[in-house]
């Protein structure tokens, strides 16, 4: 069993609390720097990213993730990622590039068929392709929705009803879509996201910088207040 593999690895006794299997939070917040990388997979499965985020270490090392740019943080590959937090385009857009992949890859995988028979397929294909697209983001919103409370948001005395909208550039919607999905990700509301690779990688432990991350958390914390 991994929670007593991980006992034996560092030397503890069987009794030894905090548990990794009864309390595997209080456990890694005292042993995740001692930890080896093959026995992190079941502390994957027996806690979820939204509770580690109460171990400091984690939310540190989700920020130095997030600021070395992953990929999957770039523009194009989370704008498709996490279509349905983006609100910058019309998401009929995003299905029919979707679709039109899909009824691409037919013609090009099925070229001894005959034309009409590739067509047919392809068209085929396109449909269910924007079907998934929107069942898909639908999944997400509901889940966005539920898990919305979780992000603390400002008081606010004045109401957004009385407010004019603000109308935001390209550049500007794609910046806040960004931040956005960083905020979710180091608060572990982000689905889909690979958490493994911040929250287990002590590459992201900068002990220099850590007067400054505590501050960025400190900062969040003010305006929370505020």
């Amino acid at each position: 069993m991994a929670s007593s593999s991980t006992l034996i690895y560092l030397g503890l006794p069987p009794d030894y609390r905090p548990s990794p299997q009864d309390e595997p939070l209080e456990f890694l917040t005292k042993h995740i720097k001692e930890i080896p990388p093959h026995l992190f997979s079941y502390f994957s499965q027996c806690t979820t990213p939204k509770q580690r985020t109460t171990i400091p270490l984690i939310r540190n090392r989700r920020l130095k993730y997030i600021e070395s740019s992953p990929g999957e943080f770039k523009f194009e590959s989370a704008r498709n990622t996490w279509a349905a937090l983006w609100e910058g385009q019309d998401h009929r857009v995003l299905f029919k590039q979707s679709a039109e992949e899909e009824k691409a890859w037919a013609k090009r995988e099925f070229m001894s068929g005959s034309t009409q028979h590739v067509g047919k397929l392809g068209d085929l294909l396109a449909g269910y392709e924007e079907e998934r697209q929107a069942e898909h983001m639908r999944d997400i919103r509901r889940a966005t929705q539920r898990e919305d409370h979780f992000i603390p948001e400002e008081d606010d005395d004045d109401s957004e009803d009385d407010l004019p909208p603000d109308v935001e550039t390209p550049a500007q919607a794609q910046s806040s879509f960004l931040r956005m999905l960083k905020e979710r990700f180091i608060y572990g509301l982000l689905e889909g996201a690979n958490y493994d690779a911040a929250d287990w990688n002590e590459t992201w432990d900068v002990d220099e910088d850590r007067d400054a991350e505590e501050r960025w958390f400190a900062d969040e914390e003010d305006e929370d207040e505020s």
